[in-house]
């Protein structure tokens, strides 16, 4: 079996916090902590490329399915919007495996997730690194941008985030459900084309066939379109500037998300170091270009590397 689509490849640690069991691979215990967070339709499995290069060049890497994702439970409060999953992870990090500062990286749904780590618990995230996420709107810095995500690829966040229920009960199947999230590593362009084999497509969606666990993963859409799926207002909102030391990746074949997403997360985070742009590579970066990740995190790390 080919490595990067071995379930087993990693062993699945658990902690029960925050009324819940919350999975998670940790490997290179001792070195310097890197929180990976992983976005939708993902688990902690499209980190696969990444652990084990990052754990052996000397990073303790915590890699954990966010609550209602893979091998997590649901969310006892009925809550998966950024705040529980900010706090869940805060929880994970801080409380339970004891780390004062860490390193952190991600995309997508994780994007503001490590956004609102870094500016809930100031001083916790010593650096982050971006890559296509949602970043606030400055309405006056970003004039002239391209800051709409395109329209076209917009239906499913719509139907996720006002029909959940009618979608759920749709996807009834796990064949269904698991169709239904191959299709954003494929045929939605979300990735660069030739990106995922058949193979690779069918180790990232079989862990979405569990309806509960899809339906609980809406929770994020949902909380973008209405108040009472919110746990609490996130730190994202708020602040339109974020004074984290941030390394910035763009993969500009994504179809789904802003096309100056690079521009913008610029605005937002002042001390920041590129952007750079990814060539051939879409929105699911750290699988696409794996090794292009893993040398930006270490070379934005060789001071604390080299301080081990």
């Amino acid at each position: 079996m080919n490595e990067d689509t071995n379930p087993g490849r990693f062993e699945t640690h658990y902690a029960n916090l925050r009324g819940f069991r919350q999975a998670y691979v940790h490997e290179g215990k001792g070195g310097v902590p890197l929180v990976l967070v992983h976005g939708w339709p993902e688990t902690k499995r499209i980190w696969w490329r990444n652990i084990a290069e990052l754990a052996a060049a000397g990073f303790e890497v915590i890699v954990p399915d966010l609550r209602g994702f893979g091998e997590s439970e649901v969310g006892p409060d009925g809550f998966h919007d950024v705040v529980s999953h900010s706090r869940d992870l805060y929880a994970l990090v801080h409380h339970v495996l004891g780390h004062e500062r860490v390193v952190v990286a991600g995309g997508d749904l994780g994007g503001p997730v490590i956004q609102d780590i870094s500016l809930r618990w100031p001083g916790f995230v010593d650096r982050m690194l971006l890559f296509n996420s949602p970043v606030p709107f400055d309405k006056e810095k970003m004039a002239g941008m391209s800051t709409r995500a395109p329209r076209e690829a917009a239906d499913y966040f719509r139907r996720q985030g006002t029909d959940a229920d009618a979608l759920a009960a749709e996807l009834d199947t796990p064949e269904k459900r698991r169709r239904y999230i191959a299709t954003f590593y494929g045929s939605r362009f979300w990735a660069h084309p030739g990106k995922f084999s058949d193979a690779e497509i069918d180790f990232q969606t079989e862990p979405w066939a569990d309806g509960a666990k899809m339906r609980a993963s809406f929770g994020g859409y949902e909380s973008a379109f209405s108040q009472s799926a919110r746990s609490e207002p996130t730190m994202v909102q708020t602040r339109k500037s974020n004074p984290t030391r941030c390394f910035i990746l763009f993969g500009p074949s994504d179809h789904v998300l802003y096309p100056e997403f690079d521009r913008m997360a610029a605005v937002v985070f002042p001390d920041h170091v590129g952007p750079f742009i990814v060539r051939d590579c879409g929105h699911f970066l750290q699988w696409e270009a794996a090794d292009v990740l893993n040398g930006a995190v270490r070379a934005f790390c060789g001071d604390l590397l080299a301080g081990r």
